[in-house]
């Protein structure tokens, strides 16, 4: 009591720094607010850059999409299980004139054929920032035919709100099946729960290697032909050809391996693509019947409600496009809609649809009508439908 240390002070006399120190004050609420804040913006700046870019991007994330169906979706393919073959065959010299337009003509065809439009799918991230939903495979697709009505009946299509589709053609089962699901998903419109996603591409239906591919991603897949008159449908694509290549020959001698002997000459494709019943054949091999609708281009014309009304039911929607959407237009003779997707304007196609055809002569006509004519009643056999070509 009282002692006193060295120094003359009491052992009470201990500097502060030597005793105990009380917990530092919490910092101000300010700053943890700030640090909170900061921490949000990184966190979602991380969320944005992983769905806009490296989600789309990476193949192992293919199945994690949203909504039920992508838990099915199949793993993605980086190369074709049976390998790529180049579209058209090796092509010795030209033989003679005729041999030189035929090929001519498939040349003006196939450029036509490669340079669609561009996608006209948004960037990822404008995609995320006008509006939710995910990119899916198509659960639908337009498979065919070239010439017969297709973009007519995607653009009706598209005014349905429970339809999204994309509008260029991506070729993707006939040209680019080895860029893999990830980047043909990436192609897609963002759809949200209950809707459908859906492309068309005409060449699929005659394409040897589309109906193995397609079941391969979905064997679920609906499938959609737009079938015409194929004497009709083998002029408008010849006019088509024309349109591009004014110097073909004409397309009597197209038709034709040996006029004088009536020989009709099927490996021009305008020919070609005519012959439903040989085509069908592959895609019933991978997919039911019942799984394929039937369109038809004839009818697309006079009755378009009528067709969009089967073409609803088939993929499972509420019949929401009727008559009220449609007018004809005289000039164009085609229908056109009163107001276009996302448009409260009337819409028609393009100036490339319903182009005037050349005078064919009748005789050629004639015997192209019974060059088809056994190969469409196997197809009204095969379809349970007659279209009315004879």
């Amino acid at each position: 009591m009282g002692q006193r240390l060295s120094g003359g002070r009491s052992c009470l006399d201990v500097p502060g720094r030597l005793l105990p120190q009380p917990p530092p004050s919490p910092p101000p609420v300010r700053r943890k607010l700030a640090l909170l804040f900061a921490m949000l913006c990184v966190w979602l700046y991380m969320f944005l850059y992983s769905c806009a870019g490296s989600c789309a991007a990476a193949p192992g994330l293919l199945l994690l999409g949203s909504g039920s169906r992508a838990a099915h979706d199949p793993p993605v393919l980086a190369t074709a299980p049976d390998g790529t073959l180049p579209r058209l065959p090796f092509q010795g010299p030209v033989a003679t004139p005729l041999a030189a337009g035929k090929e001519m003509a498939e040349g003006a065809e196939n450029q036509e054929e490669q340079s669609p439009e561009a996608p006209d799918s948004p960037s990822p991230i404008s995609s995320f920032f006008s509006g939710s939903g995910s990119k899916q495979l198509p659960q639908a697709i337009i498979i065919g035919v070239k010439k017969g009505g297709t973009r007519a009946l995607l653009e009706f299509l598209r005014v349905h709100p429970d339809v999204r589709a994309v509008g260029a053609e991506p070729h993707f089962f006939d040209r680019s099946y080895d860029r893999g699901l990830a980047w043909y998903r990436d192609l897609m419109p963002r759809t949200l729960e209950g809707q459908i996603t859906m492309e068309k591409t005409p060449s699929y239906f005659v394409t040897r290697e589309a109906p193995a591919r397609i079941s391969a991603m979905s064997k679920d897949t609906k499938l959609i032909v737009v079938v015409r008159d194929p004497v009709t449908r083998a002029i408008s694509d010849y006019t088509q050809t024309l349109s591009k290549r004014p110097d073909i020959p004409t397309f009597e001698s197209l038709t034709f391996k040996n006029r004088t002997a009536g020989l009709i000459d099927t490996s021009w494709s305008a020919i070609q693509i005519g012959i439903y019943a040989k085509h069908l054949e592959h895609w019933l091999r991978h997919f039911p019947l019942g799984q394929m609708l039937f369109v038809s281009g004839e009818r697309l014309i006079s009755d378009p409600a009528g067709e969009l009304g089967r073409v609803q039911d088939f993929l499972g929607l509420k019949r929401i496009i009727t008559d009220k959407h449609f007018y004809f237009n005289k000039t164009k003779g085609f229908p056109c809609l009163k107001k276009a997707e996302g448009s409260s304007r009337p819409h028609c196609l393009g100036k490339t649809k319903g182009r005037p055809h050349p005078d064919i002569d009748g005789e050629v006509v004639r015997r192209l009508r019974d060059f088809y004519r056994p190969f469409n009643l196997k197809f009204y056999q095969m379809t349970g439908h007659d279209f009315g070509w004879d």
